[in-house]
Formats: C-alpha cells, sequence, structure tokens
C-alpha cells in the first residue's frame, strides 16, 4: 500500500499527454495477440472455466473496446465550463484503488479495470480470486513491464500476493476505493469495508421472444450468448420466454445452431447434478461444456460434437426453481406464455428471485413493447434484438465496454450502470459568483401556493 501510494502521487501530477502515453503502453501490452492468447491459455488451465479460444476473443475485445471509451477523454485539469452558472469542474484521482477481481475471465477483468484507472491517474491493487490467482498475477506482471518500459512507476499496478479473507478485508480497508466483482461474499466484504465501493451485480439474464421477432436470428443470438466461454459471464442469456405460438419454431431454430432440447427427465436429472444440495451450484461444472454438463448429468446426446446448449423445459416462473436462477453454464431454460402481460410478469417473478438491477432482453419488432418493459423491470439493462451477452460492451451497440456490470440498488450495488472510466474520478468544482436570478414563486410552486401563508 505504501508503494501504491507513493507512485500514485507520482501520477497524480502527470499531464493528460503523460497520462495518455502510459495508458497507450499499457493498452497494446495487454492487447497484443502474443499476450492474449498466453494469458487465456493460462486463465483456462488454472481455473478450468470457459474455453481458451473465447477467452481469448473475449480478452481482446474488451481490451480494444475499453481503449476505445477512454481514447480522448479528458481526466486531467478542467473537464468541464460553464460561465452562465460560473462553474469550473476539475478531474482528480480517486487514490489506492483495490480490486477484488473474479475467477471467470479474470485476464480481462484485470485488463478492463486497470486500464480506465490508470486513465484516471489511480493506483491499483489487485486481489485475485484463490483460483484464478496465477493467471491475475501474470497479467498485472504485463501491465508492470509496460509501465516500466515508459518510464512510469510499476507500483502504480501491483498483485496482492497473500491469499485469505483477512488480507483481502485488510486491502479493502486500506484501500480509497473498492472495485468489486464475483461472488457474493466478495461484494458483501466491499461494502462492509468502510471504504467507498462499486460493484458488479447478480446476473441472471432473463429474455422474452414474442411472435413478431425474427426467430431464426433470435435463436442465433441467444445461443451465442448462452454458449459463449461456455456461459460463465454474468451477462450471458439465462432464461427465455417464448410466445407459445411460436415455441415450437423457436425451439427448432435453437436445436438446428447446437441446442439440445431436454426432456422432463433430462431435466431432472440436470438439477440434481448441478444443485447437489438444491440450492448451491456444483463447482465443479460451472463453466464446462454443454457436452461435460450432460455426460455429468447422465443425459444422451445425439449429436455430441455439435451440442453447445442445453435447452431445458421449465413450466412455472412463479415456483422456485434453481434452473430459473444464475447458472453460469451453458444451460438455457425455456418457458412459454400466452399474452404479453404474462411474459412481463414471468420475467419480473424470475427477477425478483434472482438477478433483480442486472438485465433483461427482448427479441420483438413492437417498439411498444420493448418500452413496456423498460418502464417495469427493475433491471437496469434492456437489450434489443441481441443478445444480452452485449450488455458489457459491444462495438454493435452503444453499450460502455466494463468488467463491471452494476444492477444499482435493485441488486445491492451504489451504480446502475457500466462501470467506467467516469466512475474513478473525484471533482473539484470551482464557482465563481453569476447575477442573482431569484426564481418565481407562482412558477414553482403553481396552484399549491398560498398568498394567505405568505
Amino acid at each position: 500500500m505504501e508503494r501504491a501510494r507513493a507512485a500514485q502521487a507520482e501520477a497524480a501530477l502527470w499531464s493528460q499527454r503523460r497520462v495518455d502515453e502510459v495508458v497507450a503502453a499499457v493498452g497494446w501490452q495487454c492487447y497484443r495477440e502474443d499476450n492474449a492468447r498466453r494469458l487465456a491459455e493460462l486463465a483456462y488451465r488454472e481455473t478450468g472455466f470457459g474455453n481458451p479460444e473465447d477467452l481469448f476473443r473475449l480478452h481482446r475485445k474488451r481490451v480494444l473496446g475499453t481503449m476505445r471509451d477512454v481514447h480522448g477523454a479528458t481526466t486531467v485539469g478542467v473537464v468541464e465550463d460553464v460561465p452562465e452558472l460560473g462553474l469550473r469542474r476539475l478531474a482528480k484521482p480517486l487514490g489506492v484503488i483495490a480490486v477484488a477481481s473474479p475467477a471467470t475471465a479474470p485476464c480481462s477483468g484485470v485488463a478492463g479495470n486497470v486500464i480506465p484507472m490508470l486513465k484516471t491517474r489511480n493506483a491499483v491493487i489487485v486481489s485475485p480470486n484463490p483460483r484464478a490467482r496465477r493467471s491475475a498475477a501474470e497479467t498485472v506482471r504485463l501491465v508492470r513491464v509496460a509501465l516500466d518500459g515508459v518510464g512510469a512507476p510499476v507500483d502504480l499496478v501491483q498483485c496482492l500476493e497473500i491469499g485469505g479473507r483477512e488480507a483481502v478485508t485488510a486491502l479493502m480497508s486500506a484501500a480509497d476505493t473498492v472495485v468489486a466483482a464475483g461472488g457474493a461474499g466478495t461484494v458483501r466484504r466491499a461494502y462492509e469495508s468502510g471504504t467507498p465501493a462499486i460493484s458488479a451485480g447478480v446476473g441472471n439474464a432473463t429474455v422474452i421472444v414474442d411472435e413478431t421477432a425474427d426467430l431464426a436470428a433470435a435463436a442465433e443470438r441467444i445461443a451465442v450468448g448462452t454458449s459463449f466461454n461456455h456461459g460463465t459471464s454474468c451477462s450471458s442469456e439465462s432464461n427465455v420466454f417464448v410466445e407459445e405460438t411460436v415455441a415450437g419454431q423457436f425451439l427448432a431454430e435453437l436445436a438446428r445452431r447446437g441446442g439440445h432440447l431436454c426432456d422432463a427427465a433430462e431435466a431432472d436429472r440436470l438439477r440434481r447434478a448441478l444443485w447437489p444440495d438444491g440450492t448451491s451450484l456444483n463447482r465443479e461444472l460451472v463453466g464446462r461444456s454443454a457436452v461435460v454438463i450432460a455426460a455429468g448429468a447422465g443425459i444422451q446426446l445425439s449429436d455430441v460434437d455439435g451440442t453447445a446448449v442445453l435447452v431445458v423445459p421449465v413450466a412455472d416462473a412463479h415456483r422456485p426453481d434453481p434452473l430459473l436462477t444464475e447458472k453460469l453454464t451453458p444451460v438455457l431454460a425455456v418457458l412459454t406464455y400466452r399474452g404479453f402481460e404474462a411474459a412481463v410478469a414471468g420475467v419480473m417473478a424470475v427477477l425478483d428471485r434472482n438477478g433483480r438491477g442486472h438485465s433483461c432482453g427482448i427479441h420483438t419488432s413492437r417498439q411498444d413493447r420493448v418500452l413496456a418493459l423498460a418502464e417495469r423491470m427493475p433491471v437496469a439493462r434492456v437489450m434489443v434484438n441481441q443478445t444480452t451477452l452485449s450488455n458489457s460492451g459491444s462495438f454493435d451497440n452503444g453499450m460502455a465496454f466494463t468488467p463491471t456490470v452494476a444492477s444499482g440498488s435493485w441488486g445491492g450495488c451504489s451504480q446502475s450502470e457500466n462501470v467506467t472510466w467516469r466512475h474513478f474520478l473525484n471533482h473539484t468544482v470551482v464557482s465563481r459568483p453569476i447575477r442573482s436570478v431569484t426564481p418565481d414563486e407562482a412558477t414553482l410552486f403553481g396552484p399549491h401556493r398560498d398568498v394567505r401563508g405568505r
């Protein structure tokens, strides 16, 4: 911590040009194909989650997207000037940020945090999940190589070498800000540390496919989202409500895209395999392929090589069912509905039990239904005619790239948007006097203004 503070004190004096030079060097070191490929292989070997090719693609896309988001942003000195109000806003760093990173996609998570935190002249200490300690540490090592290469203090970015909850808690308490992603326990410790905290929320992305949707396109997007990196992203599609008159066609489209349609008996076997005690997700199957999970559940696959998603029927959204919770596997729960109101009520019931605040989606040609869903859902993101996987940033939508998908007060988070460089700044406002303008009482209070009570 002392080394981080000394390094950050130096960075706090940097010009914008110097900041951008350092960020470009770090970004390139993380983005380089050879480094990204090696980090993906290391993360897969260490954690067993996902697959190397998807980890590689995720890492490169997140680094490139984050670099795009910070490119040209002003994070030093005056960032806003409003002469008519006599106000000037100056950007300042937060200080030392403790980052609690998860075991799923650990390298892209570290890179996706470090880049915007350096852009805002902060120091970073990464506390990796024990299952991904070597992967996170190697990512930090590469960042430090880049820092050294441009003459920046390497201790701007460090990795906590001591494991255990006590060390993590001590780090969180000593930092100026905590950014936490991962399990509920990690997030809880962040908020209980006494340090300002930002966290990701629990995912359980639930989508609607109505009768006006392009069913082939919807099936393609959902299959890709559920299967990518074996479903380890909190943003992957987890549950889908399909209008009953098009359900058969939609399921056929899913089957053509690598979906194995489970029958009721297979669904029960899957429940027992994924939740042996009825509530806790089997960690040995998290982030595994559909083929491995099917084998673990005793499910016979007709097309082993072509199966990417296990599609499981669920009868009732209003009854507790582990299949309707966040699964972190390429398993998709499918329910049918009659009438759009029933679909909205079903999504609400699912998210109220698991995933409140994070995200939902809809595939439709009806814009009125998009607005109706957005107005009623307690979520921070509604993804329309695209995979919910894109809610953490994509080049074909306007969402900012982030490894920290916050869920607002609905999900127990301090933020309700994608966490970016903008969240890693303090601001100093300079106020100068302006001409006094007293507002008109009648305009502000209208008919409630009681002249006799003045």
